[in-house]
């Protein structure tokens, strides 16, 4: 794990070398406090719970890792930086998976900074503070998920917009797939893609984590998911290396 240490310390070092690392933590923050104060109803509900934060991370993850991971690969292909690294003594995977925990531990310090909401419900009442850490797990979890999809469509494209628009419509179906108006509308036509749609949603995992149920199921699937959109990642990356 060496070499995949190094990418990821290099790559989570680019991150912070532009203002992109900082515009994105402080659209995070500034974004999901005021949703979870505002459309959240966060005093109005009266309850002493991170629910409405945990609402609205999947639909801020939908737009903000996707600009994350367009980067990713589609930039070191169009400065044609790209056959450096792979020549580099590491392997394929290793480059692979560098990227992507760097990209991971950069989303885990964004959600880190949302600590003063914890720090404020702890003020307001007496949450189940194991409920809001396991929410916190789906949340990475989810992030992780999203940004595994982002790196392997950026290893497809060398243009940074192209991958962002795909990412957000793939990581948009995975997310809006078990929402009542899919679920309905499945059901009275195709009743198995109805439970196929529910089995694939993101949001409805992420639902088990911020009520504190850290199943079993639901840690396969991220683990699942994650897995295949990485194993894609180097596929592509091995495939396209030569463009």
């Amino acid at each position: 794990m060496g070499a995949t240490l190094t990418v990821a310390r290099r790559e989570l070092a680019g991150y912070f070398a532009t203002p992109v690392a900082y515009v994105f933590i402080v659209i995070f923050l500034v974004m999901s406090g005021a949703l979870t104060f505002t459309l959240g109803n966060f005093f109005a509900r009266g309850t002493a719970d991170l629910s409405p934060f945990f609402g609205f991370v999947p639909w801020l993850f939908l737009f903000l890792v996707p600009a994350i991971t367009m980067r990713l690969w589609a930039e070191e292909r169009r400065l044609g930086t790209i056959e450096l690294l792979l020549t580099l003594p590491l392997a394929q995977w290793q480059a692979v998976l560098g990227k992507f925990l760097a990209a991971w531990a950069f989303c885990a310090i964004a959600l880190l900074l949302t600590f003063p909401l914890v720090i404020t419900v702890n003020y307001l009442g007496k949450p189940d503070n194991g409920v809001i850490a396991a929410g916190y797990v789906g949340c990475l979890l989810v992030a992780g998920a999203f940004l595994a999809v982002g790196a392997a469509i950026s290893a497809l494209t060398k243009n940074q917009v192209i991958a962002f628009v795909l990412t957000v419509a793939i990581c948009f179906l995975f997310t809006a797939a078990g929402s009542p108006v899919v679920t309905e509308f499945l059901s009275v036509r195709m009743p198995v893609l109805a439970e196929i749609a529910r089995g694939l949603s993101i949001n409805d995992r992420l639902g088990g984590f911020s009520r504190g149920i850290v199943s079993v199921p639901d840690l396969v699937f991220f683990a699942s998911f994650i897995g295949f959109w990485l194993f894609a990642n180097a596929v592509i990356v091995d495939h396209r290396k030569a463009d």
